[in-house]
């Protein structure tokens, strides 16, 4: 492996000399070939599927359909769009002695990628990285085998016939490739996990090489006293209901107990839609009867949980304090939100939540790349160093000085 893993450094070295009208039109080619090769994608990611038990909840994550597979095509046709984040002057000042310093930004080399059964990551993380002046390594988890192993040859075949090395993106595919990738020193730049926190806490003990934590989003949405309750309706629903599989998705509502009254109006669509509910005691009290195929009472393992399911928790509160106390508790810092007109309430959640995005009246679903107008996106960063929340071409580059004399010598 260390020998695939030299090859894929030595491939990152060309992208040096290689011009930003040929790296857009490699993405560009891309797009079009997956278009062109949907059948083939398609009959790959169903042996995928056959293979994964029925209800799991990985399976929506896992899925290709014509319609992802345009969205992923428009995507990539995006990121070629975008401007370069390569060669940017951060910072430039003149010292007294007269050496003239910059700090520009640069590429990571080669970035290594970890992720479960998620295979548009593929394409996400190829095009960000080849855009970002890096080559990348991309270790999907088995259950999407046969859709990565697809969606790389696609990629490998435009490398080709666009005149650049294949190994600029290589698939691992064992189990073992996990930790040797975690472990491979001077080869590997960094690494950045997708997936649950059982993956990133694997990560984050066998690491030896730099990594970014991503993915594993505990969401919260608090319903203030001064609450809108259409509002809340809508963000809730949304935030719940719109893609459960994913990170930004709800796990749980805390409602202030002076709104304990509009809890069963808040919840019938969301029961209307499947979504069971374990409720604290004052919650369950209310919701039970409304639903009670549908209601449970929350245990210890309720709050904190990361669901990726149609199920949430919900927890009474009869203050702001014991709002933030909780999601200080459980939150992943990931994404939360407040719903409320109250803009002193607003104000001091947006202040005092510690987390990578924080909301005012809408739903945490909006944390994405695309959402924020930074193109595709390589994870959601809930960490604090070099990067925090969406992370796309920018969170890809560090930087070098840049420091120019004329035969100034050190006293």
């Amino acid at each position: 492996m260390n020998e695939d893993l030299l090859r894929v450094r030595q491939a990152s070295r060309c992208l040096t000399t290689v011009t930003q009208e040929s790296i857009n039109a490699v993405l560009t080619a891309l797009a079009e070939r997956t278009m062109q090769r949907q059948a083939e994608l398609l009959a790959a990611n169903a042996r995928d599927l056959e293979r994964m038990p029925d209800g799991d909840p990985r399976h929506d994550r896992l899925m290709l359909t014509p319609s992802r597979l345009a969205d992923i095509a428009a995507d990539l046709r995006h990121v070629a769009t975008l401007p370069s984040p390569l060669g940017r002057v951060l910072s430039e000042t003149t010292r007294p002695n007269g050496l003239r310093m910059q700090r520009v930004s640069v590429p990571f080399g080669v970035v290594g990628i970890i992720f479960e059964a998620r295979p548009n990551v593929c394409f996400d993380c190829f095009a960000l990285c080849l855009k970002a002046g890096s080559a990348c390594v991309l270790k999907g988890g088995s259950d999407a085998e046969c859709t990565c192993r697809a969606i790389v040859g696609l990629i490998a075949g435009v490398l080709r016939d666009h005149h650049l090395p294949e190994t600029l993106v290589h698939l691992l595919t064992t189990h073992a490739d996990t930790d040797r990738l975690l472990t491979a020193e001077g080869l590997v730049d960094v690494v950045i996990p997708r997936g649950s926190r059982r993956l990133i806490d694997h990560v984050r003990h066998y690491a030896r090489v730099p990594y970014i934590e991503t993915g594993a989003g505990v969401v919260h949405c608090y319903v203030d006293s001064d609450a809108d309750l259409r509002k809340a309706i809508d963000i809730v629903v949304n935030a719940k209901t719109r893609r459960v599989s994913v990170c930004n998705a709800l796990d749980c509502l805390i409602m202030h107990r002076d709104r304990l009254g509009d809890l069963p109006v808040l919840c019938r669509p969301l029961f209307d839609k499947g979504v069971f509910v374990e409720a604290d005691e004052e919650a369950y009290a209310v919701l039970q009867p409304l639903a009670p195929a549908l209601t449970g009472q929350a245990c210890a393992d309720s709050f904190g949980t990361e669901y990726l399911a149609l199920r949430m928790a919900v927890k009474v509160v009869g203050s702001m304090d014991e709002a933030l106390e909780h999601i200080a508790r459980y939150g992943s810092g990931h994404s939360e939100s407040i719903v409320t007109e109250s803009e002193a309430a607003a104000s001091r959640f947006l202040r005092e939540v510690d987390a990578a995005c924080v909301y005012h009246n809408a739903p945490t679903s909006f944390t994405d790349g695309a959402q924020f107008g930074l193109g595709a996106e390589i994870g959601i960063s809930t960490q604090k160093l070099h990067a925090r929340g969406p992370m796309a071409l920018e969170a890809l580059t560090t930087y070098k000085w840049l420091i120019r004399g004329n035969g100034q010598v050190r006293p």
